[in-house]
Order: structure tokens, then C-alpha cells, then sequence
């Protein structure tokens, strides 16, 4: 019993307080349970899985009763364990009393009222066994699923199926699983269906193939113990995610339907396994994504279909040029509104000169417009004809709909432009999904925008040109994290730009340690400067001076906000006093507009930097290892001190160290270990005049200002003492003995601490604990 108690860790928990009753197996008792668990496990040794460790503490704790429970108190009936939800049962038998637990065999209680300081043992001749340890003892003899087919000469390709797709360790697993277990004869059924070029498992060799066959087997595992009495007509999760099986009344017994016409009928039942149970069957059960495989092995996929059509080249060169080739190629299901040779020709003329053919699109912005511009034509499912119905259509490009539009007795596919396809050709179908023709290419915003653009320059090339943004222009280059990049990139963005003198006039403010942007060259600066500069950039949004509006709070790149203030001009505000006005309104760039300011603008998080905030007198304790006590107790004592000390003050605290509070506690006897022991109401209330009584509110008392016998008075009520000698500064309680100011005159931006090394207590308190 000793070793294990040791073994489950439990010494502490059986060293407690308690009181505890503990049924005592003897040695010979463990040795008649090693023995029924077999050669496994031939000592406490053998218990070293996690799992085992776990199963030997609640065997334990199963022997262990809350409370003292003497032989003379035992009483026929249920008896809660400390092993939750598991009961021990007092069984009278003769005139003295068994133990009754989850088996069938009773304990004998062979010695009583072993007494100790947390309670009684008495001694018992068997393990007492909770229904866990039982059912673990049964599962010792018995396989796992994967065992279990492994063994069955009629499940070989199963066997080989569940390791092609990595399920064995799955199906080894707890469980329980149920699983309905395809005979070879079923799987040689499947393979001829799915025609030459599937002659046996090793044909599912490429990653689709194998995350197929990983969902079929996944389609044949039920995540729970079903055995054939429990059968019931209805619908059936499996382990294959969103995808059920029928159980299906047939005569006196019942089929398995799947997604096909074809119900499996099951031949043998209730296999039992130590995770579960197995049921044969004469068929390969298929979920819908099986049958959608079978029927894509003869369809060619979408880009094979639009690269066998003649009217579709330009098309083709552009998918491949744009690299979705391969996920055009995929599974989808996906809808291409297919642009005619004809169609791209016609956008190549609206973008002008520059752009002669697909070849012109060279840079890696007019290739990632090209790709945008083909994912705006492929909607994420199989859309036919019939299915069209007026309203707006999600695309592969995000957050870019199309709209489908009633036009006659038909349908027209509308962009971001003024002017809609029309579909030429319809349900063009293909392995992955299905293909219609249109007569134009369709245009997103962004692709509008790119028209638009062609003129504008962007925001970086605009403040280069600008002598007077030469400093801002270094300063996006200093910190070398992606700002110049980013300004560069498509935007919208909104800029508010500080001219050289804005620049000049921070560096000023700086001191003498900045002359100029070159001395932000520390990890720390170069941070520092990133998160300046980003306060100047509004991201998602082109916001022109017209649609500014006084008091407007905006949202920056850095994650503070600016705030608009117009009264004729537009001045932006900061976390400063000082405002910003914009000399110079609406540069529009290619991704974005500018506004020039006449000063750099500072958002608190870096002015907290540059300035740090002086902290409350709660931060500060917070802040000082050797005031923790401190801070448990002002949060212990539930009185609202805490919100108190960090109002506005000011306040004078004489804050007493940890070892304070530990000589207090130690003085109030063995009832109080912690401060957690103050928790009743009154010990509560106690604790908070206590505290109280360290606090001198409405004053900011240096320690130069006391005088001898200088009378302080508390929050508390009643009044503290100042004992001055020398330098030295003793605070005088109702007790006879002072406190020493050890550390005086720590500032705080809502009073001033003294810290003392004795918890001060008022006459109040005195009373109350005498």
C-alpha cells in the first residue's frame, strides 16, 4: 500500500488535514491483483505508463472515504469515495460488516480503527476495484480493431487500407469506434468499378488518391461502441467530418446506405475489440466525394477543357502566365466564366499602348493584377446554367462579388465596370467543375483602379519628388521594416506628411542626443521611428480633405487614432497639446492621397516611451517584489482599496514589507497561514481597517517634512505618530512597538510611499483580536 500511495503521488493528499477513512489493503491483497492482471505486470513497477499511473490513483483513491468513520460507526449502505461519482459499499455479513465494490467479490475488513492524526485505516483483504480498474482488467485479453483485422484472413485489403492511409495508429486508439469492415470481395467489387487503371490498392499512389481512400475507410468508422442490438433505423455520423451513414430496417435485420443507391448488407456482427466493435460487410460503403471521384475518371479537368478550345488561347496563356494552372487543375468544384480570345483583345485596347499583349504583363504588381482579375472569373462551386439566379456571386478573388442579372430570358454577368458579359456558351462540363463562355473579361475594382492609376505615381515616388518630404523619404528608409515597401504597394492609403521642418522640429524636442535621423540607429530607435511613422498612415482608405469632418477620429497604421479638427483649415491632433495643419491638401498618388503637415505627429505609445507615466501607488507596490504581501492583502481584503490608492490622491501610505506581514501572521497563531486565511466577512472587514490604517489621505507627506511626534491621521480613524531621531523615522501604532521607515519617499503619481517593516494595527483591531 506504501509503495503505491508513493507511486500515484498521493502522499501529500493522505498527509493532509483530512479527516480521512482509509480501507488498507494488505500486501497479500496486491499481490491477488498483480496476479488476475498477469505477466504484465508482476509489481507497482509495471505501473509506469501515464495511463497506469492514472488507473493506480483512482484504485486508491477509491479506498479513501472524506471523513472519520470508525468500525463501530459503519452502517449498511452507499458510501461516497474520493474517487468522484464511485461508491464503496458497507455490506452486513453476520455481525460484523464486508466491503462491497464494483466486482462481484466482497472485501473482509481484517483490522479496525487504526488511528491516526487525519483520521482511521482499517485493513482489507482484497484491492477494492472501481468499474475503471474493471474494465481495464477486461480489456487486458482483449485486440484492438486494427488487431482484429489484421487477424481476419477475409479483411486483408482492409488491413492493407487502413495502413496505405496512416489509420492505423488512429484505430489502435481508445476509441470506442465502431466500424463496419468491407470484406476483400467488397474492395474487388470497388476496384472494378473504378475501371484499368485501378487493379488493386497500390493505384492509389498520388496525395488525392490517398486522401480519398483516407475518407472512404474514415466513412466505415462510427466514433462510438455499436453493437448489433443497439442498431436503430437513422442517420449515423461517422469519422469522415459532415458525412453520415443509414442504417436501413431490411426484413427482421438491417442494411448500411450510403451516398449511392447501393446498401451494404452487414454478414457478421459484433467482433469485439478492446476499443470497440467490427461488423463485416459485403460492400465498400462510398460518401459522396467517392461517388464525385468516380464519375470525374473519365471528364477532363478545366484547364485541359479551355486548352482544347481554339477560342480560348489567350485565356489559357494567361492562366498559365498568372501560375493557376495547378489550381485550376484541382478538385474544386469550381464555375470559369471563360473570357473569349475576342474578349481579351478588347481589354488589351481600353489599357493602352503599353499593353500589346499578355507579354506586356512583366512586373510582379501587373501579374498579381492579372491573377486577381482571373480569380474574379471562378466562383468556388459548380454553378450550371440552370442554377443562375439574379443577385451577388462570392469569387476565388476575396471580398469581389459578381452580380448575376436577369436580362430577357436570360442572364448577364455584371463586374465593377458599367458594361456586362454576356454568356456565349453554357455548361461546358469538366472533372472539377463546369465552364461557361463569355464575350468580355471581367473587371474588378482593382483592376478599374489599375486603369485608373496608369497616371498616377504612388505616395513613395510622389514624396520623393517633393523637396520638402526629403526627411520623411529618409525616414521610411531608416528603420528598414517594409515601410517603403509598403507605401508602394497597392493601398488605398491615406498619408499625412511632415515636411523637413516638422522633422526638425521633433529633433529638436529630442535633445541633444538627436541632431539628426542618422542617430535613430539602435534596434530600440529604429522601432521607436517605425511606429512614428505608421501613426502617420491611415491604411484601407483614400480620405481627401472634402471628406474629412471636424472631431473625426481615424484609426492608424500604428493602431492609435488622429483626430480632425477643421475650422476653415484642417489641423490633425495627436496625443500632444500641439495640433498639425495641413499646409498642402489632396496629392492624389496611383494608391492613394496625400496630406502635407507642418509637424510630426506622436501617438501615445511612443510619448509613453519618450516620457514614461509615473505610476499610481497600487503600480508601484505592484512594481516592488517586497510589497506583494501588500498588494494580496489590499485584494484580499475586498474593500475597494485597491481602486481607492489608485485614484487621484494624494495620499501618504506607509506600506510594510512581506516580512511584515509574514511577523503578523506568525503573531496570530496557527489559524492564520496566509492572507488567504482572512476569508469571512469579519476577518475581511478586520483586514480592511488594518489596511486602512496605513493610509493618510489628502496629503503627500515627504519624509523631510515629518516632524517629531507629528500626528498622521488614517482612513482607518485613528491616528499614527511620527517618531523622528536623526535620520531615522519610526511610525507609532496602539502597540509598543514602532515601525521603522526602511525605504522613504518613493513617488507615485497619486501620493507618496514610505515602506516600514511592521504592519501597523490601530486600537479597533486590538480590541477585535483580544
Amino acid at each position: 500500500m506504501e509503495a503505491a500511495v508513493i507511486k500515484a503521488d498521493l502522499v501529500d493528499t493522505l498527509s493532509g488535514e483530512g479527516p480521512f477513512t482509509v480501507f488498507a489493503p494488505t500486501d497479500d491483497a496486491f499481490v491477488a491483483l498483480l496476479e488476475v492482471l498477469g505477466d504484465d505486470y508482476t509489481s507497482l513497477d509495471d505501473f509506469d505508463e501515464e495511463a497506469e499511473i492514472a488507473l493506480l490513483t483512482d484504485i486508491l483513491l477509491y479506498h479513501v472515504v472524506p471523513g472519520s468513520v470508525l468500525a463501530a460507526d459503519l452502517q449498511p449502505g452507499s458510501v461516497p469515495t474520493a474517487l468522484e461519482d464511485n461508491n464503496l459499499h458497507v455490506v452486513a455479513s453476520g455481525e460484523t460488516f464486508v466491503i462491497g465494490d464494483a466486482s462481484e467479490v466482497d472485501a473482509n475488513i481484517t483490522g479496525t480503527d487504526i488511528l491516526a492524526s487525519n483520521g482511521v485505516a482499517h485493513t482489507v483483504d482484497i484491492v477494492l476495484l472501481p468499474q475503471s480498474a474493471l474494465d481495464f482488467v477486461a480489456s487486458l485479453n482483449q485486440k484492438n480493431l486494427v488487431e482484429i483485422v489484421v487477424e481476419n484472413e477475409n479483411l486483408s485489403v482492409l488491413e492493407a487500407a487502413v495502413i496505405k492511409a496512416g489509420l492505423a495508429d488512429t484505430l489502435s486508439g481508445d476509441g470506442p469506434f465502431t466500424v463496419f469492415a468491407p470484406t476483400d470481395d467488397a474492395f474487388v467489387a470497388l476496384l472494378d468499378i473504378l475501371g484499368d487503371d485501378y487493379t488493386s490498392l497500390d493505384d492509389f499512389d498520388e496525395e488525392a488518391e490517398i486522401a480519398l481512400l483516407t475518407d472512404i475507410l474514415l466513412y466505415h468508422v462510427v466514433p462510438a461502441k455499436v453493437l448489433a442490438a443497439d442498431l436503430q433505423p437513422g442517420s449515423v455520423p461517422t469519422a469522415f467530418e459532415n458525412n453520415n451513414l443509414h442504417v436501413i430496417a431490411s426484413g427482421g435485420s438491417f442494411a448500411i446506405g450510403d451516398a449511392s443507391d447501393v446498401n451494404a448488407h452487414i454478414t457478421g456482427t459484433d467482433i469485439l475489440a478492446s476499443n470497440g466493435v467490427a461488423h463485416t460487410i459485403d460492400k465498400v460503403l462510398l460518401p459522396q466525394s467517392a461517388l464525385d471521384f468516380v464519375a470525374s475518371l473519365n471528364r477532363k479537368n478545366l484547364v485541359e477543357i479551355v486548352v482544347e478550345n481554339e477560342n480560348l488561347s489567350v485565356l489559357e496563356a494567361a492562366v498559365i502566365k498568372a501560375g493557376l494552372a495547378d489550381t485550376l487543375s484541382g478538385d474544386g468544384p469550381f464555375t470559369v466564366f471563360a473570357p473569349t480570345d475576342d474578349a481579351f483583345v478588347a481589354l488589351l485596347e481600353v489599357l493602352g499602348d503599353d499593353y500589346h499583349s499578355l507579354d506586356d504583363f512583366d512586373e510582379a504588381a501587373e501579374i498579381a493584377l492579372l491573377t486577381d482579375i482571373l480569380l474574379y472569373h471562378v466562383v468556388p462551386a459548380k454553378v450550371l446554367a440552370a442554377d443562375l439566379q439574379p443577385g451577388s456571386v462570392p469569387t476565388a478573388f476575396e471580398n469581389n462579388n459578381l452580380h448575376v442579372i436577369a436580362s430577357g430570358g436570360s442572364f448577364v454577368i455584371g463586374d465593377a465596370s458599367d458594361v456586362n458579359a454576356h454568356i456565349t456558351g453554357t455548361d461546358i462540363l469538366a472533372s472539377n467543375g463546369v465552364a461557361h463562355t463569355i464575350n468580355k473579361v471581367l473587371l474588378p475594382q482593382s483592376a478599374l483602379d489599375f486603369v485608373a492609376s496608369l497616371q498616377l505615381k504612388n505616395i513613395v515616388e510622389i514624396a520623393v519628388e517633393t523637396d520638402n518630404l526629403s526627411l520623411l523619404v529618409e525616414a521610411l528608409g531608416k528603420p528598414d521594416a517594409g515601410l517603403v515597401e509598403l507605401l508602394q504597394g497597392d493601398g488605398p492609403f491615406t498619408v499625412f506628411a511632415p515636411d523637413n521642418h516638422a522633422f526638425v522640429d521633433l529633433l529638436d524636442l529630442l535633445g541633444d542626443d538627436y541632431h539628426s535621423l542618422a542617430d535613430f540607429d539602435t534596434d530600440a530607435e529604429k522601432n521607436l521611428l517605425v511606429k512614428v511613422l505608421t501613426y502617420h498612415v491611415v491604411g484601407g482608405a483614400a480620405v481627401f480633405s472634402g471628406d474629412l469632418m471636424d472631431g473625426q477620429h481615424i484609426q492608424t497604421e500604428q493602431g492609435e487614432n488622429v483626430t480632425i479638427r477643421k475650422n476653415g483649415d484642417v489641423y490633425i491632433k495627436d496625443a500632444t497639446d500641439t495640433k498639425a495643419k495641413v499646409t498642402l491638401a489632396d496629392v492624389e498618388a496611383s494608391n492613394g492621397v496625400v496630406h502635407i503637415i507642418n509637424k510630426v505627429l506622436l501617438p501615445q505609445e511612443v510619448l509613453d516611451i519618450l516620457f514614461p507615466p509615473t505610476p499610481n501607488i497600487v503600480e508601484l507596490a505592484q512594481s516592488v517584489d517586497d510589497l506583494s504581501l501588500l498588494v494580496d492583502a489590499l485584494i484580499q481584503a475586498d474593500a475597494g482599496l485597491v481602486e481607492v490608492l489608485s485614484g487621484d490622491g494624494p495620499f501618504t501610505v506607509f506600506a510594510p514589507t512581506n516580512a511584515a506581514f509574514q511577523s503578523l501572521l506568525n503573531a496570530l497563531g496557527s489559524d492564520y497561514h496566509s492572507l488567504a486565511d482572512f476569508d469571512t466577512p469579519a476577518e475581511k472587514e478586520l483586514l480592511a481597517k488594518v489596511l486602512a490604517y496605513h493610509v493618510v489621505s489628502g496629503a503627500s507627506v515627504e519624509s523631510s517634512s515629518i516632524k517629531n511626534h507629528q500626528a498622521f491621521h488614517t482612513e482607518q480613524g485613528e491616528a499614527l505618530i511620527a517618531i523622528v531621531h536623526g535620520h531615522d523615522i519610526d511610525i507609532r501604532d496602539k502597540t509598543h512597538v514602532d515601525a521603522n521607515v526602511i525605504l522613504a519617499d518613493q513617488e507615485a503619481s497619486n501620493g507618496i510611499v514610505h515602506v516600514i517593516d511592521k504592519v501597523l494595527l490601530p486600537q479597533e483591531v486590538l480590541d477585535a483580536l483580544h
